[in-house]
């Protein structure tokens, strides 16, 4: 059966058959889940592949501690496809309310679509122990802290390290999905009458607390049901994102026209909230060409428009020569401020990935710094909760750039200070984790 193809049938083990085989990049270091393809399932099973997808990825240090626990020895890396299934099979039956006999006979039975029916007797075997002696194998396994908190040991030592106080909320955040967040468009409504709207569509929800123009719905539901989705009404945004237009609004509010530069634009969320503000002239880059013609789908959808261009942030091959009024840098980073929303960072990502990215955010501030005219506003995000990625990031930028002076507000009801900047932490049911400083250019 490929992949690309919708099945004939909508059975359980075809759903868990396509479960296993989208996870397997993931377990082999070779994808991630942005590579998910819901319709190589039904249309009534892709809210459930999405879940094992995520949800597996979301509790894997876990599952995998129980799934060493349950075999006699690993799997062949050929048979990786099966270690997926197990994977799968264990998460339905400790996180979802799939009827024990149906997680267990599903998963077990996907193992013929997988062309390896010899699995089917391991399979179930391991699945029916664990629904045996599932108090006692969670009980052991969570003696280990990492597993416990279900995060890799060194992101876990990363954040104890850099947030003594917080670092547990932070991973307990990190293990529960995130909400979904609407920005509203003020151009078309103001988001009370809007959350008026959604009301008598039978949705509920409420004001962000920080985010002038966000609403987090109560439920997430698909974005076809939304009012005025289609005509740019509304759009899915996180709270700590929205943030950036607020941050930026006193150097483009007074200047109209403004020649701004949004830097690593994509997916254009941010790109387009700023355009929805205020009156700018805006150059949104990226260095993905695809996710660039996500930006395009975006601005096209809410009549917005920007110049786009494919194009490194790291150099000046692209830029006209004329100096920008104010830069938006959206670093390249972790993530590790969304793992609730992408679950796979917490196995693709590695400790040294962080130094190599800490080099690119400088090479980034750098290069930008000096498109940017005297007493205009550079702002610095990351959706890290990483110092190295963050605070430390701006002070050594700091120290190396003397024609450049803080404005990050210290008086808003958001994050808490850190360094020359402010971080805020995933909060459940709340918004993500995401750092933001504020730099003003010295007029010489």
């Amino acid at each position: 059966m490929s992949q690309n193809r919708p099945p004939k049938g909508g059975s359980g083990q075809e759903v868990r058959a396509a479960a296993a085989r989208a996870l397997v990049p993931i377990l082999t270091d070779q994808g991630s889940l942005a590579g998910l393809d819901e319709h190589s399932v039904i249309a009534r099973d892709r809210s459930l592949l999405k879940e094992l997808c995520y949800g597996t990825c979301r509790r894997l240090p876990r599952l995998e501690a129980l799934a060493n626990s349950l075999l006699k020895q690993p799997f062949k890396k050929r048979d990786s496809d099966v270690h997926a299934l197990l994977l799968v099979g264990i998460y339905q039956l400790l996180y979802m309310r799939i009827p024990a006999h149906a997680a267990v006979g599903e998963t077990a039975g996907a193992a013929r679509l997988l062309g390896k029916e010899w699995a089917t007797r391991v399979l179930n075997g391991c699945l029916r122990r664990l629904q045996r002696e599932s108090e006692e194998l969670q009980a052991i396994v969570d003696r280990d802290e990492n597993v416990a908190l279900e995060h890799p040991p060194w992101l876990l030592n990363a954040l104890r390290s850099a947030w003594p106080e917080q670092w547990r909320a932070i991973a307990e955040a990190n293990n529960e999905p995130g909400p979904m967040t609407l920005r509203v468009n003020q151009r078309h409504n103001d988001r009370e009458s809007y959350l008026q709207q959604l009301t008598e569509q039978g949705l509920s929800g409420h004001l962000c607390l920080h985010a002038p123009d966000g609403i987090t719905l109560d439920t997430p539901c698909d974005v076809t049901i939304l009012p005025g989705f289609e005509e740019g009404h509304v759009s899915v945004q996180d709270e700590a994102a929205q943030l950036s237009a607020a941050l930026l609004g006193p150097a483009l509010a007074p200047r109209p026209g403004a020649h701004v530069l949004d830097a690593c634009c994509a997916p254009g969320g941010k790109t387009a909230h700023l355009l929805e503000q205020f009156d700018i002239a805006l150059t949104a880059i990226d260095s993905d060409n695809q996710r660039l013609g996500r930006v395009d789908d975006t601005l096209n959808r809410l009549g917005l428009t920007a110049e786009l261009q494919h194009a490194d942030a790291t150099q000046q091959e692209w830029w006209s020569g004329t100096p920008f009024d104010a830069i938006l840098l959206d670093a390249p980073c972790s993530g590790t401020g969304v793992i609730r929303r992408h679950p796979d960072i917490k196995k693709l990502r590695r400790k040294e990935d962080i130094r190599q990215l800490a080099k690119l955010q400088r090479q980034l501030l750098d290069n930008l710094w000096t498109l940017l005219r005297p007493g205009g506003t550079l702002l610095y995000a990351t959706c890290s909760v990483l110092p190295e990625e963050n605070a430390e990031q701006i002070d050594a930028f700091l120290a190396r750039t003397p024609d450049a002076k803080v404005t990050t507000p210290s008086d808003v009801a958001w994050g808490e200070p850190s360094g020359q900047g402010r971080q805020l932490f995933p909060a459940q049911s709340g918004h993500d984790g995401f750092f933001y400083a504020r730099l003003e250019k010295h007029v010489a």
